[in-house]
């Protein structure tokens, strides 16, 4: 057999999906089970039919639409939250965009595709990313920046400044502002609710169709690794709907850092305590990608989610707050009244204590050992947090940051509902032996020695009195944990973006494991893989190509 035969030799349908299912794993698979679709001109039955069909309302899922039926098509957008917006909307609004724009050029900035394909492709941390998709992206950047100003998207008139992620030499950074209501329909009061409710006004008056709380559950394709895809099947309330796609389905559901079995194929390490950033408003389930594994789609720039570098800060970082679930600020930001208000009030329990000053804490990993100085950031904080965990098993386990009433008082914090969450969170007692013992969580595999987390605590106080930290190097330790009550608040890393996913050419089509383009399947933002950018601006360049190449 020749070299050429090998690489184009289709694999047997159904041995492919089986094996699939034991590499990946069967929770993995999301419960999307592994199915033979109907031949290739047997008829369907279809319940909904768009020319287009965007699965995810999010940064990349909303321009995707907009796009589309700017080119003629018309647009059904699923979505599986209650509400649109996706991660996106909960974001700081930093929008990466450059090669020229209108704002750049105000503020006298020089700037190029040439010149911003040749800063990104240089920049260490993008090495393992598809060189053709960066092209793309720059190419792309002053029409996708004219796209949100026509689109209702307002950026203050103030100079672009360095990017948030990748290099800094030319300034190329927009933030959106948000300054109107902060409510459930705004869910923390993020800027980027400034970017995605302008774009969903926009999407709406041009006729886009919005069908929330639909999960989609699967792609239609005329065979399972060959022909074009066809549309999707979805739920909703319990009843199983076909949704025919006659030009193209884009994926832009989010990515897949909610997915334990699925993140776990990049690093087994990111076992289940690590919680998500951006839940529980929106879930990053690896639904997009999974699906589109079953009719043969390829995943590509694995590395990018794996490799230690500054990008990957974007994916495994310090927690933004402590003493909540999720290390974000919930429920309207810092108020607490819209946390009352939430549709996910159930879910989003506490809004979280932000650390001004790490002198006021310690942390300590799930066997009462303190283990990093504190005021460490990125690699430097969250490498020791997957390293060195004194537990048995796999991962790294919960971190704590210990704290006394002193502390309490310096940092102006309220160390009550619904500030913190008292359900595995958050725990108080009137001793650091008593401390340790209150401490129960489902992630917690063993109990936490009350004699251990008293010599951590005892010894952190010596360094107090040296004004020395002679484990770790934290800068002249300030404060001793000596007044009671003492405190426990969860205090570990948490993922954030996806890196890696679906392999994509320039033009946002998904490709195969053979290399071929799977004809009608489209994908952008977070589920698509090989461009390691981070933020919103991958998303947004890259859904406008998805929708406008599928309404071609």
């Amino acid at each position: 057999m020749g070299k050429s035969e090998e690489n184009t030799m289709p694999l047997p349908r159904r041995d492919f999906v089986k094996k699939a299912a034991v590499g990946i794993g069967a929770a993995a698979l999301g419960g999307i089970a592994a199915k033979e679709t109907p031949a290739a001109g047997v008829p369907r039955h279809w319940d909904l039919s768009a020319d287009v069909v965007v699965v995810g309302a999010g940064a990349s899922g909303i321009p995707a639409s907009i796009e589309a039926v700017e080119h003629g098509a018309k647009v059904i957008v699923i979505e599986q939250n209650h509400d649109v917006g996706g991660h996106g909307i909960e974001s700081g609004g930093n929008i990466a965009l450059g090669g020229g724009t209108s704002l750049q050029k105000k503020y006298g900035i020089a700037d190029s595709p040439d010149a911003m394909f040749n800063d990104l492709v240089a920049w260490h941390d993008y090495r393992f990313s598809d060189r053709e998709l960066i092209r793309a992206f720059c190419d792309e950047n002053v029409a996708s920046f004219d796209f949100l100003l026509a689109h209702g998207v307002k950026f203050p008139d103030i100079a672009p400044n360095g990017a948030d992620g990748g290099p800094q030499n030319i300034p190329r950074s927009q933030t959106v502002r948000w300054s109107g209501e902060v409510s459930a329909h705004a869910p923390n009061g993020g800027n980027g609710t400034a970017l995605m409710r302008p774009l969903e006004a926009s999407a709406r008056k041009i006729g886009v169709q919005f069908l929330l709380e639909h999960s989609m559950t699967g792609l239609i394709r005329e065979d399972n690794f060959s022909g074009k895809v066809l549309g999707i099947t979805a739920t909703h309330q319990g009843k199983t709907l076909n949704i025919e796609a006659k030009k193209g389905v884009v994926l832009g559901t989010g990515g897949h850092t909610s997915n334990v079995n699925f993140r776990r194929i990049f690093d087994p390490r990111l076992t289940e305590e690590y919680q998500v950033v951006g839940e529980p408003w929106t879930k990053q389930t690896g639904d997009g990608e999974i699906a589109a594994m079953q009719v043969g789609a390829s995943l590509w720039g694995v590395a990018s989610q794996t490799v230690e570098t500054q990008a990957r800060s974007h994916i495994f970082e310090k927690p933004y707050v402590i003493g909540n679930q999720f290390g974000y600020p919930q429920g309207g930001g810092r108020r607490a009244e819209n946390l009352k208000e939430s549709p996910i009030k159930g879910l989003a329990r506490a809004i979280g204590l932000q650390v001004a000053d790490y002198q006021n804490v310690i942390h300590v990993n799930q066997v009462g050992r303190r283990f990093v100085n504190e005021f460490a950031t990125g690699f430097d904080w969250w490498n020791p947090c997957l390293e060195v965990n004194g537990g048995k098993g796999e991962g790294g386990g919960p971190i704590w940051a210990i704290f006394d009433a002193d502390a309490v008082k310096r940092e102006n914090w309220t160390c009550a509902p619904p500030f913190v969450d008292p359900d595995g969170w958050f725990f108080t007692a009137q001793s650091v032996k008593e401390l340790a013992a209150k401490i129960v969580s489902k992630y917690q595999k063993e109990p936490l020695s009350g004699a251990a987390l008293e010599i951590t605590v005892a010894r952190y106080n010596r360094f107090v009195d040296s004004g020395k930290d002679e484990d770790y190097g934290k800068p002249a330790p300030k404060y001793k944990i000596q007044t009671p009550p003492f405190y426990a608040a969860w205090s570990t890393p948490c993922l954030h973006d996806c890196l890696s996913g679906l392999r994509i050419n320039t033009k946002a089509q998904v490709i195969d494991l053979w290399g071929k383009v799977i004809p009608g399947l489209y994908c952008a933002g977070e589920t698509a893989g090989g461009f390691n950018e981070h933020g919103l601006a991958r998303a947004i360049v890259f859904g406008r190509i998805a929708g406008r190449e599928a309404a071609r």
